[in-house]
């Protein structure tokens, strides 16, 4: 009798501890995916500010090789970027932004963020409403930007989470 109220004992402490553990793994993975999250959030604030400041080592760093950006008027790799950042051709003075959602995918995240983009366009001032989407892949410890879109948009688009 004393055995099988110890061996039912036994079993119900290792399922509680089983389930716990279980409980204890899920979450510690979410809080991992949360801070990943406002990691990339930031990176991304960063980037609008170092874009702002024409920070262009900043920036290089940042991007990857193979990077393209897709702009309004034309598509372009990372040297080409620089090269309008650095000259001022685009000069991104200040970008506001209203809504940013994150997904994450193994060792990639894609940022979506919904700005209202203050920049001088080949000296001309222009404010443009845009939902931008930025991929970013996880080399080491670090975040490499794959590629960056402008989607023109108006002021009551909304991203959905």
């Amino acid at each position: 009798m004393r055995t099988q109220f110890f061996v039912k004992s036994s079993l119900k402490a290792f399922i509680l501890t089983l389930c716990f553990s279980m409980f204890n793994a899920n979450f510690s993975v979410a809080q991992n995916a949360g801070a990943t999250e406002q990691q990339i959030i930031k990176l991304s604030k960063d980037k609008w500010q170092w874009m702002a400041d024409k920070n262009v080592d900043k920036l290089a760093q940042l991007f990857d090789d193979k990077s393209k950006f897709v702009h309004m008027s034309g598509t372009w790799k990372k040297d080409e970027e620089l090269e309008i950042i650095k000259t001022g051709s685009i000069w991104y003075k200040k970008a506001d932004v209203h809504d940013v959602a994150v997904e994450l995918f193994d060792d990639n995240a894609i940022i979506w963020s919904r700005i209202t983009l203050s920049a001088m366009v080949r000296g001309n001032e222009a404010n443009t409403e845009f939902t931008v989407t930025e991929v970013y892949k996880k080399e080491g410890n670090d975040w490499k930007m794959l590629a960056l879109t402008f989607s023109s948009v108006r002021d009551t688009h909304v991203i959905k989470h």
